[in-house]
């Protein structure tokens, strides 16, 4: 098992089994998004190249992830775990997981989130130093207000070289709170072998039910499986879902 989580993107096009390593999908407008390793490793690199290169940032610095479970987000929080940084998020609480909180009450030295969840942030959250909005449908941002900018375009200034994963210890602090990388990559191997998710596996998780990042997005990366990450999910579809992708978990 790798020491971190940031190293769990492959360089292979495909996964083992020929099937993407992310599919995104919203059953309530049609959007599907499918990524292979090497598409969602790009994007991964991206990211992590705007937080050093656009923001400065370096390992221990710290950032808030408020977004929904999303390939974008995905891509946000592979960016900054290969960065190194200290990333707090809040999904809601799931038995048995932690729910990243702020550390210090002090602006943070990046920030991610939605359009729709912009007013929990500047009621909830201290502010940041760079600010972005990250958008989950097709189309760009129509308007991103004075103070913040938009990721999508942002991100495509900076190319796809994948970050040296050498410069993250599993000592260094992989949240707020001081929680380590090594001590969060064994956490996300614990849950790997709960779900009993193995390599080649293809999982099926219901966005609406799963915000914690462990579950939808480390768990199955660190064990070798494939994610299909859908948003109103419809149940009447469910089986045939699962028989057209192939899956072989649900969550």
């Amino acid at each position: 098992m790798a020491p971190h989580p940031s190293v769990s993107v492959p360089d292979d096009a495909l996964t083992a089994t020929g099937h993407p390593l992310l599919t995104w999908c919203d059953d309530a407008t049609g959007e599907r998004v499918e990524l292979t390793t090497g598409q969602l490793g790009g994007w991964a690199a991206g990211a992590a190249g705007l937080l050093r290169d656009g923001c400065g940032l370096r390992a221990g610095d710290r950032v808030a992830v408020l977004l929904p479970p999303h390939w974008r987000t995905a891509a946000v929080l592979l960016g900054a775990w290969a960065t190194g940084l200290a990333v707090s998020f809040r999904p809601r609480a799931t038995a048995g997981l932690p729910v990243l909180e702020p550390g210090a009450d002090r602006p943070y030295d990046a920030v991610f989130v939605t359009p729709e969840r912009l007013d929990d942030w500047l009621e909830d959250v201290p502010d940041g130093t760079h600010r972005y909005l990250v958008g989950t449908g097709p189309d760009p941002l129509a308007e991103v207000p004075v103070g913040w900018l938009d990721w999508s375009a942002e991100v495509l200034r900076h190319g796809d070289t994948p970050p040296d994963h050498r410069a993250v210890r599993p000592s260094d602090p992989a949240t707020p709170d001081g929680t380590s990388y090594g001590a969060w990559g064994r956490l996300a191997a614990e849950l790997a072998e709960q779900l009993d998710l193995r390599p080649g596996d293809r999982l099926l998780v219901d966005a609406a039910e799963h915000e914690q990042p462990l579950k939808w997005l480390l768990a199955p990366l660190t064990a070798g499986a494939s994610i299909v990450l859908c948003a109103n999910l419809d149940r009447a579809r469910l089986d045939a879902r699962i028989a057209a992708e192939g899956i072989t978990r649900v969550l």
